[in-house]
């Protein structure tokens, strides 16, 4: 490859865009240059820059044909999800559906869309989404006012008394949780926007 002569403005631009520059990947680029332009050799230049000798190679190619611009422009394909088209249908039907498991999802997403994805690839999509799997927070029951005052007359007339023998040494008092039937609503995890 031919030696490559820098302007003094390129150097000072070059100077200036490997710090500034907001893409990394492009602020690289001008480091590399810039330490061509200081008169190291292309090894060492791909040594302090952590490039290889052909990348060094390619961003002098760059800069050969369109100077610093060309250096600026992105050659980096993002690919698109055949599911971004139906981004915003498919947040709306969440947040007033949101699936309890990636399965639940999977399914909502091929109903509503017709596209079949994996639940690795689901699970990453409801991520960009902006779901997360959150813990459920406990659904209060309801107690009515009936069975409050049958708590307060246990409490006061059988269980005090007991608890007063129990310290005096006159009984042996025992808990034991019970085990029932919950009645009501009891999920512990959901796809969701917030804490439900």
């Amino acid at each position: 490859m031919h030696p490559i002569h820098f302007t003094e403005e390129d150097i000072q631009a070059l100077n200036r865009e490997r710090f500034e520059y907001p893409d990394p990947r492009v602020q690289r680029k001008m480091e590399v240059l810039w330490l061509v332009s200081q008169g190291l050799n292309r090894a060492e230049v791909a040594r302090l820059a952590g490039v290889s000798t052909k990348t060094v190679r390619r961003y002098l190619k760059q800069y050969n044909k369109g100077g610093i611009e060309a250096l600026k422009r992105s050659q980096y394909r993002v690919p698109q999800s055949e599911l971004a088209p139906y981004a915003e249908t498919l947040k709306e039907y969440f947040a007033n559906h949101p699936p309890s498991t990636v399965k639940e999802a999977q399914a909502a997403i091929e109903k509503l869309t017709g596209v079949r994805r994996e639940e690795t690839q689901v699970r990453a999509f409801l991520k960009r989404l902006g779901l997360r799997r959150r813990k459920v927070a406990t659904v209060p029951g309801k107690v009515d006012d009936a069975k409050k005052k049958e708590q307060r007359a246990f409490l006061e007339t059988e269980l005090n008394l007991r608890l007063d023998d129990a310290e005096a040494g006159r009984r042996k008092v025992f808990f034991v949780d019970a085990s029932h039937f919950v009645h009501g609503a009891f999920l512990c995890y959901l796809w969701s926007f917030v804490r439900s």
